[in-house]
């Protein structure tokens, strides 16, 4: 018997316990799952706010683009928005023609409605960009309900996005 016993462990044994999972771990496993797969779909569901800041940066990167684009062809680029979507269009052939062949400046939709509201020191309320290497300093506003982002051009071809 002695042979057998030292061949087949005991049940209460440190061996046959450490064979599988209890219930209490597994139980623990699936909580810990669940609080990251929460965490990752809070941390990836698109928020107004986080929505509005990505616009914002874009379309100050648009229009520094827009501004050097207008410098090098030598035709003025103005910038354009209805609230529901936004372009550039560059005066060609004695006209304003929407630019849709380039990549960077084609027209786009914004995500939401957006007011865009300009604030110049010379009281136009269009944005322009010519040949001109310095300009009057202007803030674009971007407004979506109680939401606003704001773009502050130096006038040097600097813009920076404000969070107010």
């Amino acid at each position: 018997m002695d042979v057998l016993s030292s061949r087949c462990p005991r049940i209460g044994s440190t061996a046959a316990s450490a064979a599988g999972f209890t219930l209490i771990e597994l139980l623990v496993a699936m909580v810990i799952a669940a609080v990251i797969v929460a965490m990752v779909a809070v941390a990836g569901s698109p928020s107004p706010n986080r929505s509005l800041e990505t616009d914002a940066d874009r379309l100050a990167q648009l229009l520094a683009l827009a501004r050097e684009e207008a410098q090098v062809r030598g035709s003025p680029i103005r910038f354009e928005s209805d609230g529901n979507q936004y372009r550039f269009v560059m005066f060609r052939d004695s006209q304003w023609r929407v630019i849709d062949d380039d990549t960077y400046l084609r027209p786009r939709k914004w995500d939401l409605r957006t007011e865009v509201q300009v604030r110049r020191a010379d009281g136009a309320r269009f944005l322009e960009f010519g040949r001109d290497l310095v300009e009057a300093p202007y803030v674009v506003r971007l407004v979506r309900g109680d939401l606003v982002a704001e773009i502050a051009a130096n006038g040097l071809g600097t813009f920076e996005v404000i969070r107010p």
